[in-house]
């Protein structure tokens, strides 16, 4: 069979469309976060004009470089935009500078972090009628030396219920051990508040993450620095935001002190839908990259780590929807030719209460203001 690209738009005309989603215009109950990212990209380009170049030059790195940078640069200027108002030219571009070298500190802080290695435990769910099979998880997790449970539907006398009750007891068990590092793989539907293809509401898993960590914890705070979640489905960095606002918004609702999110890892950025080619089998750009990146290729590294997806992912999938410019035998840029077809992949990474207080200086906000607890870092 001929490989197809697919979007959400196709998802009426053919029954392989699981890996993207389905909007429903006017149904979805956004969370407050989603309007900071209804943002137009002539908004983005404009900024890439009028503030790039200033804050490019004073960092003095790569154009490579920038670029993983720059998106989540834009969006927490837009996140803080109060902040940068009525600033000089000169006073928006330097605290945009040291916002950018705030982000390139996390990135370089977490970059050695495994996601999927040696005593890690993977937990899997994926589309329940096409798709990856489960030895595309467990396969890799042979390969790394870890643990692995996967949930799809497959058996017509279970529901879509029972199944997604089943990963969200083992997302509760893997909470409550808090010695084992853990990875989430989310492969499906996706919706800004709702892991579709099980129904799954992004409160329910916020209160499912919560309630695991209350009952174990002896200091009654919740600590889920322990946890990995990725999500390759459409709007997946929206699934991640609103997923860690109401994590924070219900600590806080409960008097529960807040240690340390999860780490999360999104397929597809703000209010992009997920693509997927069609052989074969349903596989989707983000997850075939990973496969490729660190299964196909060999030598196989020892680990998986997180810069490796916000770096090597990234860079991979950076070429949808993009085409390279070639300056003699350098790639010296890129030509955005298909819109459609771009989701770069986003890693949110959680903040310290140390992190935090860097993140007020280089805004110039007083101490009490509240400030996200995770970050954007590319």
């Amino acid at each position: 069979m001929q490989t197809k690209q697919i979007c959400h738009r196709d998802h009426h005309q053919t029954a392989l469309v699981r890996f993207s989603c389905l909007l429903i215009n006017g149904c979805i109950p956004l969370l407050f976060t989603l309007t900071s990212t209804q943002i137009s990209a002539e908004e983005f380009t404009e900024f890439q004009q009028t503030d790039s170049p200033a804050i490019i030059k004073a960092l003095g790195v790569t154009p490579k470089h920038y670029r993983q940078l720059e998106p989540s640069l834009y969006y927490l200027s837009q996140r803080y935009s109060d902040s940068l108002s009525g600033l000089s030219s000169t006073q928006r571009h330097a605290r945009l500078v040291a916002l950018a070298q705030f982000i390139d500190v996390k990135r370089n802080a977490v970059a050695d972090a495994p996601v999927i290695g040696p005593g890690c435990n993977l937990i899997g769910l994926l589309d329940p009628d096409h798709g990856l099979d489960p030895k595309e998880i467990t396969s890799l997790a042979t390969a790394y030396d870890c643990t692995s449970t996967i949930y799809k539907k497959t058996n017509p006398s279970e529901t879509l219920e029972d199944v997604g009750n089943k990963f969200l007891q083992s997302v509760a068990a893997a909470v409550e051990s808090k010695n084992i590092p853990t990875t989430i793989i989310v492969l499906g539907h996706g919706l800004p508040t709702e892991i579709q293809s099980y129904h799954i509401p992004v409160d329910r898993l916020a209160k499912t993450l919560l309630t695991a960590a209350t009952h174990t914890n002896d200091s009654s705070s919740v600590d889920l620095s322990h946890l990995t979640i990725i999500c390759d489905d459409c709007y997946s960095a929206d699934f991640m935001i609103n997923l860690a606002t109401r994590i924070t918004d219900s600590c806080r609702t409960q008097s529960l002190p807040l240690k340390q999110l999860p780490t999360l890892i999104a397929g597809t950025n703000r209010n992009c839908v997920g693509h997927a080619d069609v052989g074969q089998k349903f596989v989707p750009h983000f997850w075939r990259d990973v496969i490729e990146l660190f299964y196909i290729r060999q030598p196989r590294p020892t680990k998986i780590t997180l810069g490796d997806f916000f770096e090597k992912v990234d860079n991979m999938m950076f070429g949808y929807g993009r085409r390279p410019i070639i300056q003699g035998s350098r790639v010296v840029g890129y030509r955005l030719i298909n819109p459609e077809m771009v989701q770069d992949p986003v890693v949110f990474v959680p903040l310290s209460d140390t992190d935090l207080d860097a993140l007020r200086k280089a805004l110039g906000l007083q101490e009490e203001v509240a400030c996200d607890r995770f970050l954007d870092i590319g």
